[in-house]
Protein backbone atom coordinates (compact mmCIF):
# COMPACT_ATOMS: atom_id res chain seq x y z
CA UNK A 1 0.00 0.00 0.00
CA UNK A 2 2.81 2.43 0.79
CA UNK A 3 4.34 1.71 -2.26
CA UNK A 4 1.43 2.26 -4.39
CA UNK A 5 0.73 5.69 -2.61
CA UNK A 6 3.83 6.01 -2.99
CA UNK A 7 4.43 7.75 0.95
CA UNK A 8 8.02 7.77 1.98
CA UNK A 9 7.82 9.31 5.07
CA UNK A 10 6.79 7.67 8.42
CA UNK A 11 3.12 8.81 9.56
CA UNK A 12 2.83 11.82 11.26
CA UNK A 13 -0.75 12.83 12.99
CA UNK A 14 -2.06 15.92 11.60
CA UNK A 15 -4.97 18.47 12.12
CA UNK A 16 -6.62 17.78 9.03
CA UNK A 17 -6.57 13.83 9.95
CA UNK A 18 -8.79 14.93 13.17
CA UNK A 19 -11.14 16.38 11.29
CA UNK A 20 -11.88 13.67 8.22
CA UNK A 21 -12.48 11.33 11.38
CA UNK A 22 -14.90 14.07 12.64
CA UNK A 23 -16.23 14.00 9.51
CA UNK A 24 -16.52 10.57 9.32
CA UNK A 25 -17.82 10.40 12.28
CA UNK A 26 -20.68 12.93 11.28
CA UNK A 27 -21.68 10.92 8.56
CA UNK A 28 -22.31 7.79 10.50
CA UNK A 29 -24.09 9.94 12.84
CA UNK A 30 -26.39 11.27 10.23
CA UNK A 31 -26.82 7.60 8.54
CA UNK A 32 -27.94 6.05 12.18
CA UNK A 33 -29.89 8.85 13.90
CA UNK A 34 -31.00 11.08 10.71
CA UNK A 35 -30.43 14.49 10.06
CA UNK A 36 -30.98 15.93 13.06
CA UNK A 37 -26.94 15.74 13.37
CA UNK A 38 -26.53 17.83 10.94
CA UNK A 39 -25.88 20.69 13.61
CA UNK A 40 -22.59 18.61 14.80
CA UNK A 41 -21.31 18.57 11.36
CA UNK A 42 -22.79 22.36 10.88
CA UNK A 43 -20.53 23.22 13.50
CA UNK A 44 -17.64 20.88 13.23
CA UNK A 45 -17.32 22.88 9.01
CA UNK A 46 -17.51 26.79 10.80
CA UNK A 47 -15.32 26.28 13.55
CA UNK A 48 -12.65 24.46 10.57
CA UNK A 49 -13.69 27.80 8.72
CA UNK A 50 -12.57 29.91 11.86
CA UNK A 51 -9.66 28.01 12.12
CA UNK A 52 -8.59 28.40 8.38
CA UNK A 53 -9.04 32.00 8.14
CA UNK A 54 -6.92 32.45 11.58
CA UNK A 55 -4.19 30.18 10.39
CA UNK A 56 -1.23 31.74 8.81
CA UNK A 57 -0.42 28.80 6.41
CA UNK A 58 -3.79 28.79 4.38
CA UNK A 59 -4.58 26.72 2.08
CA UNK A 60 -7.39 27.02 -0.82
CA UNK A 61 -8.32 23.37 -0.66
CA UNK A 62 -8.95 23.35 3.55
CA UNK A 63 -11.54 26.41 2.78
CA UNK A 64 -13.15 24.43 -0.46
CA UNK A 65 -13.66 21.05 1.88
CA UNK A 66 -14.64 23.06 5.15
CA UNK A 67 -17.04 25.50 2.99
CA UNK A 68 -18.57 21.95 0.80
CA UNK A 69 -19.17 20.52 4.38
CA UNK A 70 -20.82 23.62 5.81
CA UNK A 71 -22.95 23.57 2.64
CA UNK A 72 -23.99 20.04 2.96
CA UNK A 73 -24.99 20.22 6.70
CA UNK A 74 -27.19 23.25 5.82
CA UNK A 75 -28.48 21.32 3.17
CA UNK A 76 -29.55 18.23 5.28
CA UNK A 77 -30.91 20.78 8.11
CA UNK A 78 -33.41 22.44 5.35
CA UNK A 79 -34.48 18.91 4.85
CA UNK A 80 -35.38 18.05 7.89
CA UNK A 81 -37.06 21.29 8.97
CA UNK A 82 -38.87 21.95 5.24
CA UNK A 83 -40.05 17.98 5.50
Amino acid sequence: MRKFLNITEKFRFEENDLRALIQIVNVALIMMFGLSISWFGLSVAVIGLIKDVRNPNRHLNDFLMHGATAILNIYFLILLYNS
